[in-house]
């Protein structure tokens, strides 16, 4: 265990950093499970909705460096290729 004081306080400090960023990863977990499920639905409505919610979850997520930026642009591009992807074969059927 931490025995100077600022040792105390990073300690405190990384707890509450903890507690605030699991919120946050949870959050984006929730968008990205969203908006894939509105992917597999036939709505086309309700997926251009989540899709669009769940980006801006992940650009919040990243600009408080909660994840990497990186993770960020692959999670957003992953989700759009595959919406972009569902829109297609609707409008083509």
């Amino acid at each position: 265990m931490a025995n100077h004081k600022s040792a105390l306080k990073r300690v405190k400090q990384n707890k509450k950093r903890y507690a605030r960023n699991k919120s946050y990863r949870t959050r984006l977990k929730n968008a990205v499970k969203r908006a894939r499920l509105a992917i597999n639905s036939q709505n086309v409505q309700d997926l251009q909705e989540e899709l669009k919610k769940a980006q801006k979850i992940i650009h919040k997520i990243k600009s408080k460096g909660v994840i990497h930026k990186n993770k960020a642009a692959r999670l957003v591009s992953r989700l759009a290729k595959a919406a972009n992807k569902k829109l297609q074969q609707s409008s083509a059927s």
